[in-house]
């Protein structure tokens, strides 16, 4: 496993370059955000750990760069706790999130938890699953709504698995973090960022309400024609609570 680590602090950049290599990964490192599109493009590197302020190029121009190449998994280092909210409200697409000043040993855990998330298989693995317009090829990683292919990163892709192997199920903020987003100290605006990101894009082939919000209990998945029912009035009395 090769892990890029992109951190124009020279000290935390070579701890971190000791403590991986120890663990057995193989590692990059860069220094500024132009070295880090360069290194990434050079070495396809299974996972980024990636410092949110860089010269050159900042450390969310560089994740937007990578996310229209790459669905690679990326832990973002950010230097203060009130920045995690700004990055996630910008629905960047990563993995996870560390604040400095952080422990070495808790890096190294992430970054075996990110990879071992987005690299186990996904539920029922060769199985093709529909639920109205929705489609997902286990075996082959490809989903698409209404015949377009749905861009997704790896937690996306496991979120939308996890839905659609029960339709119409409500799934407890608990239950998706314990299957998608695992061994996170902020895992509930994760959650949200990431399902934030996956009604985004199927809202880009025209699906609007098929991830639904149940207030206070979770979130669910539904076919086009239990949205388009529960869009009527008499549905919205009968459900109250269900909001896209």
């Amino acid at each position: 496993m090769r892990v890029l680590i992109v951190e124009d602090e020279k000290g935390i950049a070579t701890t971190l370059d000791q403590y991986l290599r120890r663990d057995g990964y193989a590692t990059d490192v860069a220094t500024t955000g132009r070295q880090a599109l360069s290194v990434y493009r050079a070495a396809r590197p299974d996972l980024v750990l990636l410092d949110v302020m860089l010269p050159e190029i900042d450390g969310v121009e560089v994740l937007k760069a990578i996310r229209q190449e790459s669905a690679v998994p990326v832990i973002l280092l950010t230097a203060r706790s009130d920045e995690v909210d700004r990055l996630v409200g910008l629905g960047l697409g990563a993995d996870d999130y560390v604040v400095k000043p952080f422990s070495f040993r808790e890096v190294v855990a992430r970054v075996k938890a990110v990879l071992r998330r987005t690299r186990q298989p996904a539920p029922d693995t060769n199985v093709v699953l529909r639920v109205g317009n929705v489609t997902i090829d286990t075996g082959s990683a490809v989903a698409e709504y209404a015949g377009r292919p749905l861009d997704l990163t790896a937690t996306e892709f496991r979120l939308l698995c996890q839905f659609a192997a029960a339709p119409d199920r409500v799934f407890s903020r608990g239950e998706l973090i314990d299957r998608a987003l695992p061994e996170s100290d902020i895992l509930e605006r994760t959650l949200d960022s990431h399902i934030k990101n996956l009604r985004a894009k199927l809202g880009t082939c025209g699906a609007t309400e098929v991830i639904q919000t149940v207030r206070g209990l979770g979130f669910r998945l539904v076919s086009d024609e239990l949205a388009a029912s529960r869009r009527s009035p008499r549905a919205r009395q009968r459900h109250p609570e269900v909001s896209a």
